[in-house]
C-alpha cells in the first residue's frame, strides 16, 4: 500500500464537500427542520381556534341574554369539532389522491353552485345558503367552492408546459376560476368573487404566467367589477359609505363608523374581555364580519396585533411547505391552501379598519361560519399533507427572478 493510500482521509466540514458546494442535510435533519415549519403552521392555527372559540362566545352573548350559553357559540364548538376531525383526515390522505381529485370535486362545486342559484335560501336579498332537504341543515356552497378552485388550479397548473406559455396554456386555469365568479356574482356574493379571482391570479403568478396575460386578466376582471358596481345599488351603496363613511353614518356608513368606535374604545390594551358596548347591537354582524373589531375593542391593539402575527406566521410558514414540497402539484396546492387562510383574514382586516368597501367575508378561525371552519379546516389538512412532501435536496433551481415557484423548474 502506498503512502497515499495509507494517509488518513481528511474529514469534510459538516454541510461541505470538497469542491465547497453544500451537501444535501441528513434526513434527521430535513424532519426536524419539517417538523418546525409544521408545528409553526399549527401553533398559529390553534391560538387563531381557540380565540374564536372565546371571542365567539363574548360576542354572541348579547344574541341569547336568556340563555347561559348563545346558540351561536354551541354551534361553533360543535363546528371545531367537526373541523379537526375533517383536518385530520385530510392531512392523512396522500397529496397525489387531491391532484387526481380535483377536477372532480370542482365540478361537484360549480353543480352546487348552480343549485344555489335554483334552489337556494334567501337571506337579506342573497341566494348563497344551500339546504339539505329535510335536515334543516344549511352550507354555504361559496366557501367550499373556493377551495376546490384553488385545487383544480393546482392540478393544471402542474402539468408539464410548454418553457414559453402561449395563451391556449392559460386559458383552462382562467375559465377554472372565471366560472365558479360569475356564477358567485349571481348569487350575488362579490367579495367570494372577487377572493377566487385574486386567489387564482396568485396562483397564476406563482406557477411562472407571463406577466402579459396577468396584466391582461386584471384589465379585465377590473372592467366587470366597475361595471358590476355601477349597475348594482348595494355595491355602489357599500362604495359610498367606505369613501364617505362618516357623511353616511346612518346609512352605508354605518358598520364602519361602528367598527371605528370599537378599535378607539380598545385602545391599547382594550377595555376588558367580554365588556365591549359596540357588540351590544350598535356593530351589525359582530360575530362574524366584525369580529376582528370586538377583539379591538375587548384586547385592543395589542389582540389585534396577536391575531395579525398568528396569520402572518401561518403565511411563513405555509410559503416554507411550499417551497420544500417534492413535484409541482404538492407545491401549488400547499401556496393555494396558505393563501386561501391568510388572503381573507388581509382582507377582513382591510375592511374593518377602513382600508376597503365593507363586505361580507368572515375572518378565517375567529367568525362564526361553520362552513367557512370546516373548508379553513380542510384547507389546513391539505397543507399538511403536502408538508410531508419536503424534498431532501435542492428543490428548486433557475428559476425566474420573479418567481421559485415557476413551474417546470422543481426537480
Amino acid at each position: 500500500m502506498s503512502r497515499a493510500e495509507r494517509r488518513p482521509r481528511r474529514r469534510e466540514p459538516a454541510g461541505r464537500t470538497r469542491a465547497g458546494a453544500t451537501r444535501p442535510a441528513p434526513p434527521r435533519a430535513i424532519a426536524r427542520s419539517g417538523g418546525s415549519v409544521e408545528g409553526a403552521a399549527l401553533a398559529a392555527i390553534v391560538l387563531l381556534a381557540s380565540l374564536g372559540v372565546v371571542m365567539i362566545y363574548s360576542a354572541s352573548a348579547p344574541l341569547a341574554l336568556d340563555a347561559t350559553l348563545s346558540p351561536y357559540f354551541t354551534r361553533h364548538v360543535a363546528a371545531i369539532a367537526l373541523a379537526v376531525g375533517v383536518a385530520a383526515i385530510a392531512a392523512r390522505i396522500p397529496i397525489r389522491f387531491w391532484r387526481g381529485a380535483a377536477l372532480a370535486l370542482w365540478t361537484l362545486c360549480v353543480l352546487l353552485l348552480v343549485a344555489t342559484l335554483v334552489a337556494g335560501v334567501d337571506v337579506n336579498g342573497a341566494r348563497r345558503w344551500l339546504e339539505l332537504p329535510g335536515l334543516a341543515f344549511r352550507f354555504q356552497p361559496a366557501e367550499i367552492a373556493k377551495w376546490a378552485t384553488l385545487l383544480a388550479l393546482a392540478a393544471v397548473l402542474s402539468r408539464r408546459r410548454p418553457r414559453t406559455p402561449q395563451l391556449r396554456d392559460v386559458a383552462l386555469p382562467a375559465a377554472l376560476a372565471a366560472i365558479p365568479a360569475a356564477l358567485l356574482l349571481l348569487q350575488p356574493d362579490l367579495g367570494n368573487a372577487v377572493l377566487v379571482l385574486l386567489g387564482a391570479g396568485l396562483m397564476l403568478f406563482v406557477a411562472g404566467t407571463p406577466l402579459r396575460f396577468l396584466v391582461a386578466g386584471v384589465l379585465a376582471g377590473t372592467t366587470v367589477f366597475l361595471l358590476y358596481v355601477g349597475r348594482n345599488a348595494y355595491a355602489l351603496a357599500r362604495w359610498t359609505g367606505f369613501l364617505n363613511p362618516w357623511e353616511t353614518a346612518q346609512g352605508p356608513g354605518f358598520q364602519l363608523v361602528q367598527s371605528f368606535a370599537a378599535f378607539g374604545h380598545g385602545g391599547l390594551f382594550g377595555v376588558g374581555l367580554g365588556d365591549s358596548r359596540q357588540k351590544l347591537f350598535y356593530l351589525p354582524e359582530a360575530h362574524t364580519d366584525f369580529i376582528l373589531s370586538v377583539v379591538a375593542e375587548e384586547l385592543g391593539l395589542v389582540g389585534v396585533l396577536v391575531v395579525l402575527g398568528a396569520f402572518a406566521a401561518l403565511l411563513v410558514a405555509g410559503t416554507r411547505i411550499a417551497m420544500r414540497a417534492r413535484d409541482p402539484f404538492a407545491l401549488l396546492a400547499a401556496f393555494g391552501m396558505t393563501s386561501l387562510l391568510t388572503v381573507p383574514a388581509a382582507v377582513n382586516a382591510a375592511v374593518v379598519t377602513g382600508m376597503l368597501p365593507t363586505k361580507g367575508l368572515p375572518l378565517p378561525f375567529l367568525s362564526y361560519g361553520r362552513t367557512s371552519l370546516v373548508v379553513c379546516f380542510a384547507a389546513v389538512g391539505v397543507l399538511l399533507g403536502a408538508a410531508r412532501a419536503t424534498r431532501p435536496a435542492r428543490h428548486v433551481a433557475g428559476a425566474e427572478r420573479r418567481g421559485v415557484l415557476a413551474m417546470g423548474r422543481v426537480r
